[in-house]
């Protein structure tokens, strides 16, 4: 896996549905390809594995097991064989909740890819926003 960063950046939105709901739709592999499109367009279950479509080729997903403290880190193996981990975390915050997602630059990113996958992130937690906010 992974470990060495040079930058991270804190991605956050809130959502005014409680926590409790925000985790238990949004930690669903199977909910994904409808709030993370950064993350794939479509997910399936294989031999117990998460396989997404992204956009950088089909990765496999690995989730935190359900907790009860709001984390939704997973691990994304790339087509390239290197492991991402990607810190997620949904917030308690009055009758609302704020989900943070924590983007670190890898090594080898330049500003543009760094800055694109911000953007998308940004996206994602707006359309999970939208979704659960309509629900």
């Amino acid at each position: 896996m992974e470990t060495a960063t040079t930058y991270s950046k804190h991605i956050s939105t809130h959502i005014d549905r409680t926590a409790e709901e925000v985790y238990a739709y949004a930690s669903v592999p199977s909910h994904l390809p409808e709030w993370a499109a950064g993350l794939g367009r479509s997910v399936e279950e294989v031999d117990g594995r998460w396989v997404a479509d992204s956009p950088m080729g089909r990765v496999v997903v690995v989730f935190a097991p359900p907790n009860e403290f709001g984390v939704l880190d997973h691990h994304v193996t790339l087509p390239s064989g290197k492991t991402v981990h990607n810190p997620v975390r949904v917030i308690a915050d009055g009758p609302g909740c704020e989900v943070v997602f924590t983007l670190r630059r890898r090594p080898e990113m330049s500003n543009e890819e760094f800055h694109r996958d911000a953007a998308a992130i940004t996206a994602d937690l707006a359309t999970l926003k939208g979704l659960m906010e309509r629900g």
